[in-house]
Order: C-alpha cells, then structure tokens, then sequence
C-alpha cells in the first residue's frame, strides 16, 4: 500500500480539525465506498474517513490474500496493517481521538492495529468478523492489549456463512482474555450488516468514545 491510501472522508479537510475519527475498513473484494454511507447512521460528531485495502481482488479490494479456505498468511496481514498505521499517524494529530471500524476481512485490520498500539485507539468496533491468529509474530502486543483492555464492540450473525467456525472461537477466546468486549448477535443479517446493528454500533461509539470519561 502506498503511504496514502485512496479514502473517502465525511467532512472536508477544514472542517476535521479537533473532531473525533473513525477509519472504517471494508470487506474483501469491496472498496471504501462500500460501507461509507454508514456514516450518516453514525453519531455526527464523528469525522469518517473510509479506506481503500491495497489489493486487487475481483470487483473491489482487499487487505490480504485468501486462499481458497479462507487462509492468510499473518505476513500479509501485518504488512498492511503497517501501512495503514503510518497513514493514522499522519492525520492523528488533527483529531481528538481514533477509532475503529472494521466488517469481515476489515475487522481483521481493525483489531490488528489495535493489538499493536493498543493505547492508540478509542475504541474499536468488529462486524462479522474475526482476529487473526498471531502465531507469534511480534507486530502483536497482545500483553499489552490485556493491560490496557480496550473497547470492542463485535456484532454477527451465528448462521454466517462466510467465517469459519475455528475462527469464531479463537476470536471468541481471544476477546474474552484482552478486551472489554460488547458482544451482541443478529439474528437474519448472515453475513451483512442491519439497521439494528448499526444503531447499536453507534451507542457504543457515543458511550465509550464521545461520553468517556
């Protein structure tokens, strides 16, 4: 991924300054238009700012390479985490504070960056979803993520048909032993996203990023 990736942003850049951030990460094979109008649903104060993954795949995009079994390598997965870490801290400044958005391959970037730089994130929000395994790699600071004990919020649908059920329950394991987790599940959404959800997500960002103490 180049330093500055393709993003689409809620506000134009003079009206950034001094408001809260949400990157929003996009699934695989789509692009940062996807879920962009989520931001209307979301609280206003929030500035959205959509990225493009890096990787051509079929119509759209992707953060990393799958295999037919849905398998990654953790290489890829860092590599772009990486990039799209560098392009946050360019724009963290103009903001009080960063959050996280990430739907299916994109809740693998959201809640790898966060298991980086823990501290660095407000709160991060998974849908339909999963966390990679780390298998060691040492971008992963998962010490640090259960000291810290970030906000997660993960929303799905236990009928999905996309994420493999070991996937489910490492995520699961994980979640419970590093992260304050808000855990919610929808029914009939199978691997998308509803009204419903989308309302909770944005209770979530009002109580633990725009209300926080």
């Amino acid at each position: 991924m180049k330093e500055s990736p393709t993003v689409l942003w809620s506000r134009p850049e003079n009206e950034r300054p001094g408001t809260p951030l949400l990157v929003i990460f996009h699934g695989y094979g789509a692009d940062e238009a996807d879920l962009f109008s989520l931001a209307e649903q979301l609280p206003a104060e929030f500035t959205v700012a959509s990225v493009r993954a890096p990787l051509q795949a079929g119509p759209g995009y992707s953060w990393f390479p799958l295999r037919n079994d849905l398998g990654y390598s953790v290489t890829t997965v860092t590599e772009s985490a990486s990039a799209v870490e560098l392009w946050i801290e360019s724009v963290r400044t103009n903001h009080t504070s960063v959050s996280l958005l990430g739907f299916s391959q994109g809740m693998c970037m959201a809640t790898t960056l966060m298991r980086h730089r823990p501290a660095d994130y407000a709160a991060v929000v998974g849908l339909s979803g999963f966390v990679v395994e780390a298998e060691g790699d040492l971008y992963f600071d998962d010490a640090a993520v259960a000291a810290h004990k970030p906000e997660l919020f993960w929303g799905r649908d236990q009928a999905d048909p996309v994420i493999p059920a070991a996937a489910i329950e490492s995520t699961n394991t994980w979640a419970h032993a590093h992260v304050k987790l808000t855990k919610v599940l929808y029914a009939g959404i199978m691997h998308g996203i509803n009204a419903q959800e989308i309302s909770h997500v944005g209770e979530f960002l009002q109580f633990k990023v725009l209300n926080a103490k």
